[in-house]
């Protein structure tokens, strides 16, 4: 794979309390392991090289653990948001020095069991200056807020949903650094609003997967990623 790939690590992850209150989400156990350390060894099984890690609330602690990803056979950076949270676009824009002009972004809560470099060739190849993964969902994981109609992402609302949709956002993006670089504001600003913009303008690409992802969000969520990494004996 050619880009590298930003982690959106940090956030407060109040709804894991009682277990984040003294650890981010990215160092919460999952099977035996750090979460995080379960995400770098996926990646670099993908054919990543270049991780950078956006991180927050006790971020040095994530850096105690992963270091510079010399034991995870990656090249780990880190961008500080803490303690002024930039919501997860500006958390991005700030760390755009140590990115490339393009990049994947990945949230720092989820296991995406799929091909990543089938969505950078089609990022690449489509021109516009973001992608997104979108899933089939039917409100079942959580609330749908993709319209997606012959493989094209007609509307992407986190904060409006409509009846209509049936997909949702899987967690993996890819996107243009000017996009960012052209947000003109000082203040935070969330990624899911760039998007929302982007696909009203038919400027945010699709692809569909369907491998059901996991996330630690949530206590359900975190029981059920312990599960699927017991299942497959890890």
């Amino acid at each position: 794979m050619k880009l590298p790939v930003a982690i959106l690590a940090g956030g407060l992850a109040t709804r894991l309390h009682p277990i984040t209150e003294t650890i981010p989400k990215a160092l919460v156990d999952v099977a035996g392991t750090p979460f995080v350390l379960r995400q770098l060894d996926y990646l670099r099984q993908q054919g990543v090289g270049r991780v950078v890690l956006c991180v927050g609330f006790l971020g040095e602690k994530i850096e105690a653990v992963v270091g510079d990803g010399t034991a995870s056979g990656l090249s780990v950076s880190y961008s500080q948001d803490w303690p002024n949270l930039m919501g997860t676009g500006g958390a991005l824009k700030q760390a755009l020095p140590l990115l490339d002009s393009q990049f994947l972004v990945l949230y720092g809560d989820s296991y995406l069991p799929i091909d990543f470099a089938s969505v950078e060739r089609d990022f690449l190849a489509s021109g516009k200056p973001a992608l997104m993964t979108v899933q089939r969902n039917a409100d079942m994981w959580d609330k749908s807020n993709v319209l997606f109609r012959d493989n094209v992402i007609v509307e992407y609302n986190k904060r409006a949903p409509t009846s209509d949709m049936r997909h949702i956002d899987y967690g993996l993006g890819a996107i243009s650094a000017q996009v960012l670089v052209d947000e003109n504001t000082t203040g935070p600003f969330d990624l899911a609003d760039i998007y929302h913009r982007l696909s009203l303008s038919g400027q945010l690409a699709g692809y569909e997967v369907h491998e059901r992802f996991y996330e630690i969000g949530s206590h359900h969520g975190l029981a059920e990623a312990a599960d699927y990494f017991k299942g497959r004996g890890e």
